[in-house]
């Protein structure tokens, strides 16, 4: 037999926490969850101060939106303790979804407060106006969060960075697919933070220099929509994970062949796949055996294939084989609601 290799999709559907008890992948992601948290909570707190004395409200967004990303980074830290839980008799496949759960949460927080707050700070400022205060602090805090926000995204980028390339894909592709949300969540967070401070700094400029709070209060506004830009993408990617997403059409195939390679097997009419947690994958199938084919045969078979997929595929953690040719669809039709 030959040894497990990785591929690109391999990488998609199981890079992440790959064992339960919290592996080298999980002990990364905590890490990096762990120093963004830190990070947030610091730079809110000089944000706060330094856009109650420059009266910005671009500043107070961003005070705002790492006071959000604070509390989702401790949702994130949460969701990768809780996900990790042993499976029991109450939850035969393990806690891994409740990561997923979890992860959503801190998309809400970033949402309802981030943006939520950020729009009421511009929206009031355009129409009221604000008294403009000393800029000089607002800069110099600006210029400090953007050095920690970058060591902070570097970190995550690190870690994205050398997943990618030890699956063979594109760090961005390994963003868009991994089931990893946790190091998804930070990055894109680190990233949107980098571009609201140049916002606010923005806007804080052209406010000192045209005498306009508009402008204060428009980089306020847009902080505010780039928010909820980040919010709605982590939210569709854990909505769909939470539900049970697939892994790629091409390691369905690559698992399908695996099954259909072993003797006695005449094809495999049915192969569904479901992600069960970050780097956790379990797979189904209907198995046409041959006519020929004995009890012992198929005991063997089902044996062997289920040893073939763990070994070679570090993610998948169950496998359930049908030895019927059916298309496992008639008996759903049967229960379909009116």
């Amino acid at each position: 037999m030959s040894e497990p290799v990785p591929t690109r999709d391999h990488a998609l559907a199981t890079e992440g926490t790959h064992d339960r008890s919290g592996g080298e992948s999980g002990g990364e992601s905590t890490g990096t969850v762990v120093v963004a948290g830190l990070a947030n909570l610091g730079i809110a707190i000089a944000k706060l101060v330094g856009g109650l004395i420059s009266h910005s409200s671009a500043m107070l967004s961003e005070a705002a939106h790492s006071l959000a990303d604070t509390i989702t980074e401790v949702l994130l830290f949460v969701a990768l303790k809780r996900g990790n839980k042993a499976p029991d008799a109450r939850h035969p496949i393990g806690y891994g979804r409740e990561t997923y759960f979890w992860a959503l949460l801190a998309c809400l927080a970033t949402f309802t407060l981030g943006a939520g707050f950020s729009f009421y700070q511009g929206v009031q400022t355009i129409l009221v106006g604000e008294e403009q205060g000393s800029p000089l602090v607002a800069y110099v805090v600006l210029a400090v969060s953007f050095v920690l926000e970058g060591s902070s995204l570097l970190k995550a980028v690190r870690q994205v960075r050398g997943a990618a390339t030890k699956w063979g894909t594109t760090p961005r592709r390994y963003l868009a697919e991994t089931t990893d949300t946790t190091i998804k969540a930070v990055t894109f967070e680190d990233s949107a933070a980098l571009v609201g401070l140049v916002l606010a700094a923005l806007g804080l400029f052209l406010e000192q220099i045209t005498g306009e709070p508009v402008w204060d209060g428009a980089a306020a506004i847009l902080i505010g929509v780039l928010l909820l830009l980040v919010a709605g993408s982590l939210a569709r990617a854990n909505v769909s994970l939470l539900i049970g997403r697939s892994v790629t059409p091409r390691l369905q195939e690559e698992l399908r062949a695996e099954i259909a390679g072993l003797p006695q097997v005449d094809g495999v009419p049915v192969l569904l796949t479901t992600v069960i947690g970050p780097g956790q994958l379990a797979v189904m199938a209907k198995v046409d055996f041959a006519d020929t084919a004995t009890v012992a045969d198929i005991e063997h078979a089902s044996d062997e294939a289920e040893r073939r997929l763990v070994s070679r595929y570090e993610g998948v953690r169950y496998v359930f084989l049908d030895p019927t040719p059916g298309d496992g669809r008639a008996r759903a039709e049967v229960h379909r609601p009116e």
